[in-house]
């Protein structure tokens, strides 16, 4: 039972240009139309019950459903030192009964409602949801929080959930030779024990040190309502989602909880380079990262020019990554990689994949070559347009699904950013111009906080 999530939204206005038509001889021109104020994505409302939890309600009226996701502000970043995947297993033992539901009853009586549920870990948060019809809201709303108030973790069962997720790490993890990659180059970047360095599904002999008082303490620290953030969006209204959220989570007393606290960066990457030949690997890969601000760390004003940076860089077709290193031959693929919406700080990632013969030395010299070339002769204007345009156009369809504005709105409110981060993004976006992305380019692009790896079939 669980997921292990880029945010994408949709463009507030999408209005082309109005066309100039020549005035006809004698008419007087119509005064100018005043511009629009920028229209909110969701029209979200929020407000806050006495306990310190948030409510957010998305209207959409579209069908009889609703998508019902409480999110906390805790995730992996906030495992304890020597205890990594304690945010994840506890995810898992929370589908393990709590004071009204036994263990299991909650997925059986979802399903019976002919409803969808599942959960979530990630650095920055841990959700659980339930898609399901809209008359049925009031049954998720008292299951939800009675496992806030009161989870079991039961005791009889806590080893053999422990067996369920040590394998979830062996078929997610361990199986796959990108997977094993990926997670040895983070801990060469930022440190094992850093909390950009830990595997979200935690190391393996930390997994077996967990125990059922680690949890319970977890929980008691992090699973407060204060800590948390409830979305409902669909067909449900204002006024009746008050009176739910009073009569469930609202009984729920109040407690204090440990904020989030990221620790700083190392002043460099522990290690600037790693290679790993893998007898499973079918292709070359190399990766470079370099440490980035984010929209809650650093220099923030970073963010949104970072966002169109990577589009520019490694967005697809048209991209330079794309032009200098798939059309020329040298690599199958090639993307850049940024993440402005999380707690501390962020990545900015080059991945390209080797197209045989090419040499590993004649593709990384390539990708160094247009890093040097985009930070020391900037970017046009055109493609900058291309990429605020292609950013925030594509958001359209990423949005007509029923859980698209509670990821977004949850996962923005419980890093701490005013829920105007989600409503008005693309308007940000549009906002960013060439001098900003060329800034941001030079800040983390010639930052000498950065690790290259490669994986190589053995």
């Amino acid at each position: 039972m669980c997921e292990t999530t880029r945010r994408s939204t949709l463009a507030a206005a999408l209005a082309l240009p109005a066309l100039a038509w020549p005035e006809a001889p004698g008419r007087a021109q119509a005064p100018a139309r005043p511009a629009e104020a920028p229209r909110p994505l969701f029209g979200a409302k929020q407000w806050r019950l006495a306990n310190g939890l948030t409510v957010v309600l998305a209207e959409n009226r579209r069908a009889p459903v609703v998508a019902h996701y409480l999110f906390y502000g805790a995730g992996s970043g906030e495992d304890p030192p020597g205890r990594s995947g304690l945010a994840h297993y506890l995810e898992h033992m929370m589908f393990k009964g709590s004071a009204q539901v036994p263990s299991g009853a909650f997925s059986r009586t979802v399903a019976r409602e002919g409803g969808q549920d599942n959960a979530f870990t990630s650095r920055d948060t841990t959700a659980y949801f339930q898609h399901i019809e809209s008359s049925r809201l009031a049954l998720m709303m008292r299951m939800e929080a009675d496992r806030m108030a009161a989870p079991l973790f039961n005791p009889a069962e806590f080893e053999a959930e422990r067996s369920v997720v040590m394998e979830e790490r062996r078929q997610v993890v361990e199986s796959q030779p990108r997977a094993r990659f990926l997670e040895a180059f983070d801990s060469a970047m930022w440190g094992a024990q850093h909390w950009r360095g830990r595997p979200i599904i935690g190391w393996m002999e930390e997994i077996r040190a967990i125990t059922r008082e680690d949890m319970l303490a977890f929980h008691a620290a992090r699973y407060a309502p204060g800590n948390a953030v409830l979305v409902v969006a669909g067909d449900c209204e204002e006024a009746r989602l008050r009176d739910l959220a009073e009569e469930t989570y609202g009984r729920i007393p109040p407690r204090p909880f440990l904020p989030r606290d990221r620790s700083a960066i190392p002043a460099g990457p522990v290690e600037a380079r790693i290679e790993r030949r893998d007898p499973a690997a079918r292709e070359a890969i190399f990766l470079r990262a370099f440490a980035a601000p984010s929209a809650t760390w650093g220099e923030v004003q970073h963010a949104q020019p970072l966002e169109v940076l990577a589009h520019l860089l490694g967005g697809g077709i048209g991209s330079r990554l794309h032009r200098a290193l798939v059309e020329t031959g040298l690599a199958v693929g090639a993307s850049a990689y940024y993440e402005a919406e999380t707690a501390g700080a962020s990545v900015f990632a080059i991945q390209a994949t080797l197209r045989a013969p090419t040499a590993p030395a004649a593709l990384e010299a390539a990708i160094e070559r247009e890093i040097r070339r985009l930070v020391e002769g900037g970017v046009s204007e055109a493609e900058v347009a291309r990429s605020r345009r292609q950013i925030t156009a594509g958001a359209l369809l990423a949005l007509d699904g029923l859980g698209a504005a509670p990821r977004i709105l949850g996962s923005v409110l419980t890093l701490g950013l005013p829920i105007e981060e989600a409503e008005h993004w693309p308007e940000r976006v549009r906002a960013v111009r060439r001098e900003q992305v060329e800034a941001a380019a030079r800040a983390v692009l010639g930052s000498s906080f950065t690790t290259s790896g490669w994986l190589l079939p053995a």
